[in-house]
Protein backbone atom coordinates (compact mmCIF):
# COMPACT_ATOMS: atom_id res chain seq x y z
CA UNK A 1 0.00 0.00 0.00
CA UNK A 2 1.35 3.44 -0.95
CA UNK A 3 1.97 5.92 1.86
CA UNK A 4 -0.63 8.29 0.38
CA UNK A 5 -3.34 5.68 1.04
CA UNK A 6 -2.55 5.58 4.77
CA UNK A 7 -3.72 8.15 7.29
CA UNK A 8 -1.28 8.56 10.16
CA UNK A 9 -1.65 9.93 13.68
CA UNK A 10 0.66 10.68 16.59
CA UNK A 11 1.05 12.87 19.65
CA UNK A 12 2.84 16.03 18.52
CA UNK A 13 3.65 17.42 21.97
CA UNK A 14 5.71 16.13 24.88
CA UNK A 15 3.86 13.36 26.69
CA UNK A 16 3.70 14.66 30.25
CA UNK A 17 1.40 16.60 32.55
CA UNK A 18 0.80 19.92 30.81
CA UNK A 19 -1.90 22.42 29.98
CA UNK A 20 -2.44 21.27 26.39
CA UNK A 21 -1.54 18.27 24.25
CA UNK A 22 -1.88 17.95 20.48
CA UNK A 23 -2.75 14.83 18.50
CA UNK A 24 -1.92 15.29 14.82
CA UNK A 25 -3.78 13.33 12.10
CA UNK A 26 -2.70 13.50 8.44
CA UNK A 27 -3.84 11.75 5.28
CA UNK A 28 -6.71 11.37 2.86
CA UNK A 29 -9.08 10.08 5.58
CA UNK A 30 -8.05 12.54 8.30
CA UNK A 31 -11.33 14.50 8.20
CA UNK A 32 -13.60 11.46 8.07
CA UNK A 33 -11.78 9.75 10.95
CA UNK A 34 -11.93 12.76 13.25
CA UNK A 35 -15.51 13.51 12.18
CA UNK A 36 -16.54 10.19 13.74
CA UNK A 37 -15.37 11.29 17.20
CA UNK A 38 -15.67 15.11 17.14
CA UNK A 39 -18.88 16.97 17.98
CA UNK A 40 -19.11 20.72 17.26
CA UNK A 41 -21.85 22.68 19.07
CA UNK A 42 -23.38 23.76 15.75
CA UNK A 43 -23.35 20.24 14.32
CA UNK A 44 -21.01 21.06 11.43
CA UNK A 45 -18.54 18.50 10.08
CA UNK A 46 -14.87 19.25 9.52
CA UNK A 47 -15.35 19.39 5.76
CA UNK A 48 -17.72 22.32 6.23
CA UNK A 49 -15.07 24.39 8.00
CA UNK A 50 -12.62 26.55 6.09
CA UNK A 51 -8.96 25.58 6.03
CA UNK A 52 -6.67 27.06 8.67
CA UNK A 53 -9.43 27.54 11.20
CA UNK A 54 -9.83 26.23 14.74
CA UNK A 55 -13.08 25.06 16.30
CA UNK A 56 -14.43 24.31 19.75
CA UNK A 57 -16.11 21.00 20.49
CA UNK A 58 -16.00 17.64 22.25
CA UNK A 59 -14.46 14.21 21.68
CA UNK A 60 -16.83 11.26 22.08
CA UNK A 61 -16.16 7.54 21.92
CA UNK A 62 -19.10 5.14 21.47
CA UNK A 63 -21.41 7.83 22.85
CA UNK A 64 -19.23 8.52 25.91
CA UNK A 65 -17.86 12.02 26.50
CA UNK A 66 -14.04 12.03 26.57
CA UNK A 67 -12.77 15.64 26.55
CA UNK A 68 -13.42 19.26 25.66
CA UNK A 69 -11.13 20.21 22.76
CA UNK A 70 -10.18 22.69 20.06
CA UNK A 71 -9.70 21.18 16.59
CA UNK A 72 -7.55 22.82 13.90
CA UNK A 73 -8.35 22.13 10.25
CA UNK A 74 -5.78 22.25 7.41
CA UNK A 75 -6.99 21.26 3.95
CA UNK A 76 -4.61 19.87 1.31
CA UNK A 77 -2.35 21.09 -0.15
CA UNK A 78 -2.00 23.96 2.34
CA UNK A 79 -0.76 21.96 5.30
CA UNK A 80 2.57 20.85 6.73
CA UNK A 81 2.35 17.50 4.92
CA UNK A 82 0.38 18.84 1.91
CA UNK A 83 -2.33 16.37 2.96
CA UNK A 84 -5.61 16.91 4.81
CA UNK A 85 -4.51 17.43 8.41
CA UNK A 86 -6.36 17.75 11.70
CA UNK A 87 -4.82 18.71 15.02
CA UNK A 88 -6.80 17.89 18.16
CA UNK A 89 -5.86 20.26 21.00
CA UNK A 90 -6.95 18.45 24.16
CA UNK A 91 -6.25 18.89 27.85
CA UNK A 92 -2.68 17.91 28.68
CA UNK A 93 -1.83 14.81 30.63
CA UNK A 94 -0.63 11.33 29.81
CA UNK A 95 -3.93 9.50 30.34
CA UNK A 96 -6.28 11.75 28.35
CA UNK A 97 -3.79 12.29 25.51
CA UNK A 98 -3.13 8.58 25.05
CA UNK A 99 -6.86 7.90 25.26
CA UNK A 100 -7.72 10.25 22.38
CA UNK A 101 -4.83 8.92 20.28
CA UNK A 102 -6.06 5.37 20.85
CA UNK A 103 -9.59 6.36 19.77
CA UNK A 104 -8.23 7.93 16.56
CA UNK A 105 -6.27 4.75 15.80
CA UNK A 106 -9.33 2.59 16.44
CA UNK A 107 -11.25 4.61 13.84
CA UNK A 108 -8.80 3.89 11.04
CA UNK A 109 -5.59 5.87 11.48
CA UNK A 110 -2.16 4.21 11.72
CA UNK A 111 0.41 5.23 14.32
CA UNK A 112 2.98 7.44 12.63
CA UNK A 113 6.63 6.43 12.58
CA UNK A 114 9.24 8.86 13.96
CA UNK A 115 9.47 11.85 11.62
CA UNK A 116 6.77 10.58 9.30
CA UNK A 117 4.89 13.89 9.08
CA UNK A 118 8.07 15.66 7.94
CA UNK A 119 8.90 12.71 5.68
CA UNK A 120 5.55 13.19 3.94
CA UNK A 121 6.25 16.90 3.59
CA UNK A 122 9.49 15.91 1.81
CA UNK A 123 7.94 13.17 -0.34
CA UNK A 124 5.06 15.46 -1.33
CA UNK A 125 7.52 18.17 -2.44
CA UNK A 126 6.80 20.79 0.19
CA UNK A 127 10.37 20.79 1.52
CA UNK A 128 13.66 19.33 0.33
CA UNK A 129 15.95 17.11 2.38
CA UNK A 130 18.14 19.92 3.71
CA UNK A 131 15.03 21.70 5.02
CA UNK A 132 13.75 18.48 6.56
CA UNK A 133 17.05 18.02 8.39
CA UNK A 134 16.79 21.64 9.52
CA UNK A 135 13.49 20.79 11.21
CA UNK A 136 15.23 18.10 13.27
CA UNK A 137 18.15 20.42 14.03
CA UNK A 138 15.73 23.11 15.19
CA UNK A 139 14.08 20.70 17.63
CA UNK A 140 17.44 19.60 19.05
CA UNK A 141 19.13 23.03 19.02
CA UNK A 142 21.35 23.49 22.07
CA UNK A 143 21.77 27.24 21.74
CA UNK A 144 20.50 30.30 19.90
CA UNK A 145 23.20 30.09 17.23
CA UNK A 146 22.25 26.50 16.44
CA UNK A 147 18.59 27.49 16.17
CA UNK A 148 19.52 30.39 13.90
CA UNK A 149 21.60 28.16 11.61
CA UNK A 150 18.69 25.70 11.42
CA UNK A 151 16.27 28.50 10.56
CA UNK A 152 18.61 29.66 7.78
CA UNK A 153 18.39 26.18 6.25
CA UNK A 154 14.64 26.00 6.83
CA UNK A 155 14.20 29.27 4.94
CA UNK A 156 15.96 27.65 2.00
CA UNK A 157 19.30 29.49 1.96
CA UNK A 158 21.34 26.30 1.50
CA UNK A 159 18.85 24.96 -1.03
CA UNK A 160 19.12 28.18 -3.07
CA UNK A 161 22.89 27.88 -3.31
CA UNK A 162 22.77 24.20 -4.26
CA UNK A 163 19.99 24.63 -6.82
CA UNK A 164 21.70 27.63 -8.41
CA UNK A 165 25.00 25.80 -8.93
CA UNK A 166 23.22 22.67 -10.20
CA UNK A 167 21.19 24.70 -12.70
CA UNK A 168 24.33 26.37 -14.07
CA UNK A 169 26.18 23.04 -14.29
CA UNK A 170 23.26 21.50 -16.16
CA UNK A 171 23.26 24.42 -18.61
CA UNK A 172 26.97 23.86 -19.33
CA UNK A 173 26.46 20.11 -19.77
CA UNK A 174 23.54 20.71 -22.13
CA UNK A 175 25.68 22.99 -24.30
CA UNK A 176 28.55 20.49 -24.37
CA UNK A 177 26.25 17.59 -25.26
CA UNK A 178 24.57 19.64 -27.97
CA UNK A 179 27.95 20.59 -29.45
CA UNK A 180 29.11 16.97 -29.43
CA UNK A 181 25.92 15.83 -31.20
CA UNK A 182 25.63 18.81 -33.56
CA UNK A 183 29.07 20.42 -34.10
CA UNK A 184 27.85 22.33 -37.17
CA UNK A 185 25.54 24.54 -35.12
CA UNK A 186 27.38 24.70 -31.78
CA UNK A 187 30.88 26.13 -31.68
CA UNK A 188 33.19 24.91 -28.88
CA UNK A 189 36.26 26.84 -29.98
CA UNK A 190 35.79 29.64 -27.43
CA UNK A 191 33.67 27.72 -24.93
CA UNK A 192 36.65 26.19 -23.11
CA UNK A 193 37.65 29.53 -21.56
CA UNK A 194 34.04 30.32 -20.70
CA UNK A 195 33.56 26.94 -19.05
CA UNK A 196 36.80 27.33 -17.10
CA UNK A 197 35.51 30.62 -15.67
CA UNK A 198 32.24 28.91 -14.74
CA UNK A 199 34.01 25.97 -13.07
CA UNK A 200 36.29 28.26 -11.05
CA UNK A 201 33.17 30.05 -9.82
CA UNK A 202 31.49 26.74 -8.93
CA UNK A 203 34.57 25.59 -7.04
CA UNK A 204 34.70 28.82 -5.07
CA UNK A 205 31.06 28.49 -4.02
CA UNK A 206 31.26 24.78 -3.20
CA UNK A 207 34.60 25.16 -1.39
CA UNK A 208 33.08 27.83 0.84
CA UNK A 209 30.23 25.49 1.73
CA UNK A 210 32.66 22.65 2.44
CA UNK A 211 34.81 24.87 4.66
CA UNK A 212 31.73 25.81 6.69
CA UNK A 213 31.16 22.23 7.86
CA UNK A 214 33.47 22.37 10.89
CA UNK A 215 31.90 25.58 12.18
CA UNK A 216 28.48 24.09 11.45
CA UNK A 217 29.39 21.09 13.60
CA UNK A 218 30.60 23.33 16.43
CA UNK A 219 27.44 25.46 16.30
CA UNK A 220 25.19 22.41 16.27
CA UNK A 221 27.00 20.06 18.66
CA UNK A 222 29.24 22.40 20.64
CA UNK A 223 33.02 22.67 20.89
CA UNK A 224 34.61 19.73 22.72
CA UNK A 225 36.84 21.66 25.11
CA UNK A 226 39.41 19.86 27.26
CA UNK A 227 41.06 21.58 30.22
CA UNK A 228 44.55 20.21 30.83
CA UNK A 229 47.44 21.13 33.09
CA UNK A 230 49.48 19.99 36.06
CA UNK A 231 47.83 19.33 39.42
CA UNK A 232 46.79 22.45 41.34
CA UNK A 233 47.23 24.73 38.31
CA UNK A 234 43.66 26.05 38.57
CA UNK A 235 41.78 23.80 36.13
CA UNK A 236 38.83 23.12 38.43
CA UNK A 237 38.62 26.81 39.36
CA UNK A 238 38.40 27.56 35.63
CA UNK A 239 35.55 25.07 35.19
CA UNK A 240 33.68 26.61 38.13
CA UNK A 241 34.21 30.10 36.72
CA UNK A 242 32.94 29.12 33.26
CA UNK A 243 29.98 27.20 34.69
CA UNK A 244 29.08 29.96 37.13
CA UNK A 245 28.74 27.43 39.94
CA UNK A 246 30.78 25.14 42.17
CA UNK A 247 30.91 22.25 39.73
CA UNK A 248 34.29 20.86 40.80
CA UNK A 249 35.91 20.53 44.22
CA UNK A 250 38.77 22.99 44.66
CA UNK A 251 41.45 22.54 47.34
CA UNK A 252 45.10 23.40 47.84
CA UNK A 253 45.88 19.68 47.68
CA UNK A 254 47.45 18.69 44.37
CA UNK A 255 45.64 15.84 42.64
CA UNK A 256 42.18 16.58 44.09
CA UNK A 257 40.55 15.88 40.69
CA UNK A 258 41.00 12.15 40.03
CA UNK A 259 38.38 11.64 37.30
CA UNK A 260 37.02 13.74 34.44
CA UNK A 261 34.21 16.20 35.14
CA UNK A 262 32.00 17.12 32.20
CA UNK A 263 29.80 20.19 31.90
CA UNK A 264 27.96 21.82 29.00
CA UNK A 265 28.46 25.57 29.15
CA UNK A 266 26.83 28.30 27.05
CA UNK A 267 29.39 31.02 26.37
CA UNK A 268 27.94 34.04 24.54
CA UNK A 269 25.74 31.75 22.47
CA UNK A 270 28.48 29.16 21.84
CA UNK A 271 28.10 25.71 23.42
CA UNK A 272 31.23 24.32 25.04
CA UNK A 273 31.29 20.65 26.01
CA UNK A 274 33.88 21.18 28.73
CA UNK A 275 35.88 18.33 30.23
CA UNK A 276 37.96 19.06 33.32
CA UNK A 277 40.69 16.43 33.59
CA UNK A 278 42.97 15.16 36.31
CA UNK A 279 46.28 16.98 36.66
CA UNK A 280 48.87 15.44 34.34
CA UNK A 281 52.00 14.36 36.18
CA UNK A 282 54.09 11.29 36.87
CA UNK A 283 52.53 9.41 39.79
CA UNK A 284 52.68 6.05 41.49
CA UNK A 285 49.13 6.40 42.83
CA UNK A 286 47.07 3.82 40.89
CA UNK A 287 43.78 5.78 41.01
CA UNK A 288 45.43 9.07 40.07
CA UNK A 289 47.33 7.34 37.24
CA UNK A 290 44.03 6.14 35.74
CA UNK A 291 42.79 9.74 35.84
CA UNK A 292 45.99 10.99 34.18
CA UNK A 293 45.66 8.40 31.40
CA UNK A 294 42.07 9.49 30.76
CA UNK A 295 43.22 13.13 30.66
CA UNK A 296 45.72 12.24 27.94
CA UNK A 297 43.05 10.43 25.90
CA UNK A 298 40.64 13.37 26.05
CA UNK A 299 43.39 15.83 25.14
CA UNK A 300 44.03 13.93 21.91
CA UNK A 301 40.36 14.08 20.84
CA UNK A 302 39.40 17.63 21.90
CA UNK A 303 38.46 20.38 19.42
CA UNK A 304 39.99 22.95 21.76
CA UNK A 305 42.60 22.56 24.48
CA UNK A 306 42.73 25.06 27.34
CA UNK A 307 46.16 24.58 28.87
CA UNK A 308 46.18 25.99 32.39
CA UNK A 309 49.70 26.75 33.60
CA UNK A 310 50.56 27.83 37.13
CA UNK A 311 52.60 30.91 36.20
CA UNK A 312 53.83 31.31 39.77
CA UNK A 313 56.16 28.28 39.53
CA UNK A 314 58.81 27.36 36.94
CA UNK A 315 58.23 24.77 34.21
CA UNK A 316 59.14 21.16 34.91
CA UNK A 317 59.12 17.81 33.12
CA UNK A 318 55.35 17.46 33.55
CA UNK A 319 54.83 20.66 31.54
CA UNK A 320 57.08 19.33 28.78
CA UNK A 321 55.04 16.12 28.73
CA UNK A 322 51.82 18.11 28.33
CA UNK A 323 53.32 20.27 25.57
CA UNK A 324 54.34 17.19 23.56
CA UNK A 325 50.86 15.75 24.05
CA UNK A 326 48.89 18.70 22.65
CA UNK A 327 51.07 19.65 19.69
CA UNK A 328 49.11 20.38 16.50
CA UNK A 329 45.91 21.13 18.46
CA UNK A 330 44.02 24.40 18.84
CA UNK A 331 45.39 25.62 22.16
CA UNK A 332 44.69 28.56 24.44
CA UNK A 333 47.30 28.90 27.19
CA UNK A 334 46.16 30.41 30.47
CA UNK A 335 49.04 31.81 32.51
CA UNK A 336 47.14 31.39 35.73
CA UNK A 337 47.55 32.77 39.26
CA UNK A 338 48.37 36.24 37.94
CA UNK A 339 47.70 37.56 41.46
CA UNK A 340 51.00 35.92 42.54
CA UNK A 341 54.58 36.63 41.47
CA UNK A 342 54.95 35.51 37.85
CA UNK A 343 57.68 32.99 37.07
CA UNK A 344 56.48 32.01 33.56
CA UNK A 345 56.15 34.54 30.72
CA UNK A 346 54.79 34.07 27.20
CA UNK A 347 57.93 35.46 25.56
CA UNK A 348 60.10 32.93 27.40
CA UNK A 349 57.84 30.04 26.41
CA UNK A 350 57.97 31.05 22.76
CA UNK A 351 61.76 31.12 22.87
CA UNK A 352 62.07 27.74 24.59
CA UNK A 353 59.34 25.96 22.56
CA UNK A 354 59.09 27.98 19.31
CA UNK A 355 57.34 25.31 17.24
CA UNK A 356 54.57 24.87 19.80
CA UNK A 357 53.95 28.23 21.43
CA UNK A 358 54.49 30.45 18.39
CA UNK A 359 50.83 30.16 17.30
CA UNK A 360 49.28 29.74 20.75
CA UNK A 361 47.09 32.36 22.35
CA UNK A 362 48.22 33.46 25.80
CA UNK A 363 45.93 34.93 28.44
CA UNK A 364 46.94 36.07 31.91
CA UNK A 365 44.28 34.84 34.34
CA UNK A 366 43.32 34.31 37.93
CA UNK A 367 40.66 31.63 37.61
CA UNK A 368 39.63 31.72 41.24
CA UNK A 369 38.81 35.45 40.88
CA UNK A 370 37.41 35.23 37.33
CA UNK A 371 40.15 37.49 35.93
CA UNK A 372 40.70 37.02 32.18
CA UNK A 373 37.45 35.16 31.50
CA UNK A 374 36.07 37.78 29.10
CA UNK A 375 39.25 37.66 27.04
CA UNK A 376 39.02 33.85 26.98
CA UNK A 377 35.48 34.06 25.59
CA UNK A 378 36.59 36.49 22.86
CA UNK A 379 39.53 34.26 21.93
CA UNK A 380 37.26 31.24 21.47
CA UNK A 381 34.92 33.21 19.21
CA UNK A 382 37.77 34.44 17.04
CA UNK A 383 39.49 31.07 16.97
CA UNK A 384 36.42 29.18 15.72
CA UNK A 385 34.07 31.74 14.20
CA UNK A 386 36.22 34.74 13.23
CA UNK A 387 34.62 37.04 15.76
CA UNK A 388 31.07 38.11 16.56
CA UNK A 389 28.38 35.66 15.46
CA UNK A 390 25.36 37.76 16.42
CA UNK A 391 24.98 39.18 12.91
CA UNK A 392 26.48 36.25 11.01
CA UNK A 393 24.05 34.96 8.37
CA UNK A 394 26.51 32.57 6.75
CA UNK A 395 25.16 29.23 5.56
CA UNK A 396 26.76 26.29 7.35
CA UNK A 397 26.73 22.59 6.53
CA UNK A 398 25.46 20.95 9.71
CA UNK A 399 25.98 17.21 9.29
CA UNK A 400 28.41 14.69 7.83
CA UNK A 401 26.00 13.62 5.08
CA UNK A 402 25.95 17.13 3.65
CA UNK A 403 29.72 17.53 4.06
CA UNK A 404 30.39 14.24 2.26
CA UNK A 405 28.12 15.16 -0.65
CA UNK A 406 29.61 18.63 -1.04
CA UNK A 407 33.12 17.19 -0.74
CA UNK A 408 32.41 14.70 -3.53
CA UNK A 409 31.08 17.53 -5.72
CA UNK A 410 34.22 19.55 -5.04
CA UNK A 411 36.45 16.65 -6.13
CA UNK A 412 34.50 16.29 -9.37
CA UNK A 413 34.69 20.01 -10.13
CA UNK A 414 38.44 20.03 -9.56
CA UNK A 415 38.70 17.13 -12.01
CA UNK A 416 36.81 19.23 -14.57
CA UNK A 417 39.23 22.10 -14.05
CA UNK A 418 42.20 19.76 -14.43
CA UNK A 419 40.71 18.29 -17.64
CA UNK A 420 40.26 21.80 -19.04
CA UNK A 421 43.87 22.66 -18.21
CA UNK A 422 44.98 19.46 -19.95
CA UNK A 423 42.74 20.02 -23.01
CA UNK A 424 40.95 16.73 -22.45
CA UNK A 425 38.02 15.69 -24.72
CA UNK A 426 34.55 17.05 -23.96
CA UNK A 427 33.31 13.63 -22.84
CA UNK A 428 35.58 13.80 -19.81
CA UNK A 429 34.15 17.20 -18.92
CA UNK A 430 30.52 16.12 -19.06
CA UNK A 431 31.13 12.99 -16.95
CA UNK A 432 32.71 14.93 -14.09
CA UNK A 433 30.26 17.83 -14.36
CA UNK A 434 27.34 15.41 -14.06
CA UNK A 435 29.08 13.70 -11.15
CA UNK A 436 29.25 17.09 -9.36
CA UNK A 437 25.61 17.72 -10.28
CA UNK A 438 24.58 14.38 -8.78
CA UNK A 439 26.61 14.85 -5.59
CA UNK A 440 25.07 18.26 -4.93
CA UNK A 441 21.67 16.66 -5.49
CA UNK A 442 22.30 14.46 -2.45
CA UNK A 443 22.27 17.56 -0.23
CA UNK A 444 18.71 18.51 -1.14
CA UNK A 445 17.44 14.96 -1.60
CA UNK A 446 17.04 14.85 -5.37
CA UNK A 447 19.48 11.97 -5.81
CA UNK A 448 18.92 9.87 -2.67
CA UNK A 449 17.47 6.39 -2.35
CA UNK A 450 14.61 5.18 -0.18
CA UNK A 451 16.92 3.54 2.37
CA UNK A 452 18.75 6.79 3.12
CA UNK A 453 15.49 8.71 3.37
CA UNK A 454 14.19 6.14 5.85
CA UNK A 455 17.39 6.33 7.91
CA UNK A 456 17.31 10.13 8.10
CA UNK A 457 13.69 10.39 9.19
CA UNK A 458 13.98 7.54 11.69
CA UNK A 459 16.10 9.90 13.81
CA UNK A 460 13.20 12.33 14.23
CA UNK A 461 10.97 12.40 17.29
CA UNK A 462 7.43 11.01 17.18
CA UNK A 463 4.76 13.41 15.99
CA UNK A 464 7.04 15.60 13.84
Amino acid sequence: MHYSDITIAAIATALNNSGISIIRVSGKDAFSIVNEIFRAPGGKTLLEFESHTIHYGYIYDSGSYIDEVMVSVFKAPKSYTMEDTVEINCHGGIVITNKILQIVLEHGAVLAEPGEFTKRAFLNGRIDLSKAEAVMDMIHAKNELSAKASMTHLRGKLSEIIRSVRAEILHDVAYLESAIDDPEHFDLSDFSDTLKDHVVSYIETVQKLYNSADNGKFIKEGINTVIVGKPNAGKSSLLNSLAGKERAIVTEIAGTTRDTIEEQILLNGISLNVIDTAGIRSTEDLVEKIGVDKAREYALSGDLIIYVMDASIPLDENDKSIISLIENKKVIVLLNKSDLETKIHAVDLKEEFPTFFENCIFISTSTKDGVGMEKLEDCIKHMFFSGDLSSNDEVYLTNMRQKQAVGDALKSLNLVKQSLDDDMPEDFLTIDLMSAYTSLGFVIGEEVGDDLVQEIFSKFCMGK
